[in-house]
């Protein structure tokens, strides 16, 4: 049994011995039969109402809950529409009391919501605004009045969020223009002259509008002065370059270069102004000294000429080169020659610099090829000999490398600019190949001058005899020594003068001296010297050691060691 019955009955017991005790004191009193019906009824009557007030308000109750739950659920369905909601399901085996209860306090925490978002609105709003007069955009598209969706609040935010990163961004790069607008200005002289400009320099930072078209015009603006800025500097270097190149020209004393503008550093605008004040008196200078001036640009004119292979042609085309009437007019027209050619050199200056390593290690090649005439080389010292061998070989290799990189580099070329690469008025391949040619044609003349040498030296022995190779002394014979005859074999050899010849008793065939030949054992007595062809008489040969065996090489006859009294033993 439920507590309710419970108490229920206890209410109706209570009840029952109420009555009772009402009616024991009745008859206790002695209230007639009728009396005790009247006050029965008033009792029941005053029980009946009690209950009927007790029952009425508790049906109020209920019909008040009811109507709660039709207004909460009608109240729910506006907010889960305006809220963007599903529909709110309660549950089917639930208390009118509980229903009502859960359907409220779903209302107030949909309220909730809907007050949370209006005034994430409200605020997502101002923040829009502010930044829309920053950066002159428009508002972001959303309905003020209908309470924002979770997807629209979100994307409101990314919004508003973008919005602040590029105020940042702007702001950045608003406050490093500005700064570097400002040195320009200053730097330029320059003063602020627009409103914009005025805006820019002027105004505080938090005030200025970033917009897309000022940040372009702030933009624009910086590269004006920058392009100004290089202007400038452009200007001063090549009024410093001037400056230097008429120091030259004019020869102008160190002491004046120091006190010079063109050591100034920068830009600006006084700097540019000493700098063409300077200019203008050195051109006055140069006016005065249009000689001097004209051939220091000649000569300049030169090293351009032979840094770029130029053939005494192509140097005598340029005919104001050799008038010698200095005007301004000649100085304008080698001024024009020196930079056509100097643009020329610079613009193809690396294959004329891989010719001009061409060209040195050629003439190192040719100082090593002359270096092998020289007798003087055999005496190798220090191992030079192999080193100028080795110095040969690596040069050759070197050559051969730089021809083959050469004329792949002028083939491109001249099919660059469908003309030819001359070196000198010849073609490269041409050059080199002459170069190639005088080289042997310069070879076999030494080789020819050879052998005429040696023919004449042979020659020379035939008639008058050989010469020692080492210079030896000769004996020096007394003033009274009688001249001496010595036999050999019936066969007489006279010495008469210390300059007299060694001949043959057969058929006067001459005899040359041991020294002009290698002994059997391939030593060498000595160094041979080359007879001078003016002289009268060749020198009688002369001995520092003699044998039997170097003995039997004269015509083929064993000769004793006194037969010669002439040679000094």
């Amino acid at each position: 049994m439920r507590k309710s019955e419970v108490l229920a009955a206890e209410a109706a017991s209570c009840l029952s011995r109420a009555m009772a005790a009402l009616r024991d004191i009745w008859e206790e009193i002695g209230i007639p039969e009728e009396q005790r019906l009247e006050r029965t009824d008033v009792v029941k009557q005053h029980i009946k109402s009690l209950l009927d007030m007790m029952v009425a308000e508790e049906q109020s109750l209920k019909e008040r809950l009811l109507k709660s739950i039709a207004m909460c659920r009608k109240e729910l369905d506006t907010l889960c529409s305006e809220l963007q909601l599903g529909p709110f399901e309660t549950e089917e085996e639930s208390t009118i009391l509980q229903m009502e209860k859960n359907l409220r306090m779903r209302v107030e925490e949909l309220q909730r919501q809907k007050q949370d978002r209006k005034q994430e609105l409200k605020a997502l709003q101002e923040q829009d605004r502010d930044l829309c007069d920053i950066l002159c955009t428009a508002l972001f598209s959303i309905d003020s009045s209908a309470v924002p969706s979770l997807e629209d609040l979100d994307c409101y935010r990314r919004h508003v969020a973008s919005l602040n990163t590029l105020k940042e961004q702007r702001r950045e790069e608003f406050v490093s223009n500005k700064r570097q607008i400002i040195l320009l200005m200053e730097e330029l002289d320059h003063t602020p002259d627009t409103s914009f400009e005025r805006d820019v320099v002027c105004e505080n930072e938090e005030e200025f509008c970033l917009s897309k078209d000022n940040i372009v015009a702030l933009q624009n603006l910086l590269q004006q002065l920058e392009a100004r800025r290089a202007l400038n500097e452009a200007v001063c270097a090549e009024l410093r370059s001037r400056i230097v190149a008429l120091w030259e020209r004019l020869q102008i004393p160190q002491e004046e270069r120091e006190t010079s503008a063109v050591h100034v550093d920068g830009s600006r605008a006084k700097t540019r102004r000493a700098l063409q004040l300077e200019v203008d008196h050195l051109e006055e200078l140069k006016l005065q000294n249009m000689k001097s001036v004209i051939q220091a640009i000649r000569a300049e004119l030169v090293d351009y000429w032979d840094k770029c292979f130029y053939s005494q042609e192509q140097r005598e085309g340029f005919g104001p080169f050799y008038d010698e009437d200095y005007t301004e007019t000649l100085l304008e027209l080698h001024d024009h020659e020196v930079g056509k050619i100097k643009s020329y050199y610079e613009t193809h200056k690396d294959l004329f610099e891989a010719v001009q390593k061409w060209e040195e290690n050629w003439k190192l090649f040719l100082e090593l090829e002359r270096k092998t005439t020289d007798p003087s080389r055999f005496t190798n010292r220090g191992g030079n000999l192999l080193k100028e061998e080795k110095q040969r070989a690596k040069l050759q290799k070197t050559l051969s490398r730089l021809q083959e990189e050469l004329e792949r580099k002028v083939q491109a070329w001249e099919q660059e600019f469908k003309e030819p690469f001359l070196v000198k008025g010849q073609q490269f391949m041409e050059y080199v190949s002459e170069q190639w040619q005088l080289y042997r044609l310069e070879k076999e003349k030494e080789k020819q001058e050879r052998h005429l040498k040696k023919s004449r030296q042979i020659e020379t022995e035939m008639l008058y005899g050989s010469t020692p190779r080492t210079p030896i002394k000769r004996r020096v014979l007394s003033p009274h020594t009688p001249a001496k005859v010595r036999k050999f074999h019936g066969t007489s050899i006279t010495s008469t003068t210390p300059n007299s010849t060694v001949r043959s008793a057969f058929g006067g065939t001459i005899s040359h001296s041991p020294t002009s030949r290698l002994p059997p054992s391939g030593k060498k007595f000595g160094r041979a010297r080359t007879p001078s062809r003016t002289a009268a008489k060749p020198p009688r040969p002369r001995l520092r050691q003699w044998n039997k065996e170097n003995m039997s090489q004269l015509d083929g006859t064993t000769l004793s060691a006194r037969t010669f009294k002439g040679f000094q033993l």
